[in-house]
């Protein structure tokens, strides 16, 4: 592959790496600071809420099903493009495979706190099922920080080794950005930009000042919610 200059990449607190390469990788970089404060925040939550508060349960149930269904379709896009077309290209084998495998870790825990959440949402639940959700939900924070953290060292260095930035955005468009309906869009946007820094704001793809104004719209809807669901909104940053 021809060598070309390499991109001032984005290094946020708590990620692992950002190999250096052509490859602008701030959108994956965002994605994972959302996963990480996550979960963070329903390792803490799903301690302390009393087992009777079904309202409390419903509206973290709720906010659960938002987190699970954007990492489901982050990782299906990398399943079914990402690590593909790396193999195809010549990336290690061992590495792809054993970040996938790790996916396959991470699916029964979500389902298991999945499971959990609609049991206490709906009063069908006690003490025993709020400590094992507390137990899945901290399983699930290390399982899957630990996959970010490989995926940022190991995974993202494949693709600065063996793809190109019009690789990286084709696979933005027909890969990943394919998994969401038009409608799901806004909140994904908002859930993303929760918590950023006007600078950091700025490494979406496409920030224009019209994209910057609707994330900050969306992400000050979400706050207002999470501030019932988690007591406050979590990961905000002053950086």
């Amino acid at each position: 592959m021809t060598a070309t200059a390499s991109v001032d990449q984005l290094l946020l607190p708590g990620q692992a790496a950002a190999p250096d390469g052509p490859i602008d990788l701030a959108a994956m970089y965002l994605m994972h600071r959302a996963f990480r404060r996550d979960l963070d925040a329903f390792t803490r939550v799903t301690a302390d809420v009393p087992v009777a508060d079904r309202r409390r349960w419903r509206l973290v149930a709720r906010r659960f099903g938002l987190f699970a269904s954007v990492l489901h379709k982050h990782h299906t896009g990398e399943d079914a493009g990402l690590w593909p077309l790396l193999a195809e290209r010549g990336a290690d084998r061992a590495v792809l495979d054993a970040l996938e495998e790790e996916h396959a870790v991470v699916d029964p825990l979500l389902a298991a706190c999945r499971t959990h959440l609609t049991a206490l949402a709906r009063g069908q639940a006690g003490e025993d099922a709020r400590r094992a959700l507390t137990d899945r939900t901290a399983e699930l924070r290390d399982a899957l920080c630990a996959h970010l953290a490989h995926e940022e060292r190991d995974g993202m260095a494949l693709v600065q080794a063996h793809l190109t930035q019009e690789d990286w955005d084709r696979l933005d468009r027909e890969v990943f950005a394919k998994e969401y309906r038009p409608h799901e869009i806004p909140a994904v946007l908002g859930w993303v930009v929760s918590g950023l820094t006007d600078e950091q704001v700025r490494r979406l793809p496409g920030a224009t000042p019209l994209l910057i104004r609707a994330g900050r719209l969306m992400a000050r809807r979400l706050e207002r919610r999470d501030a019932r669901v988690f007591g406050a909104a979590p990961g905000r940053t002053t950086a």
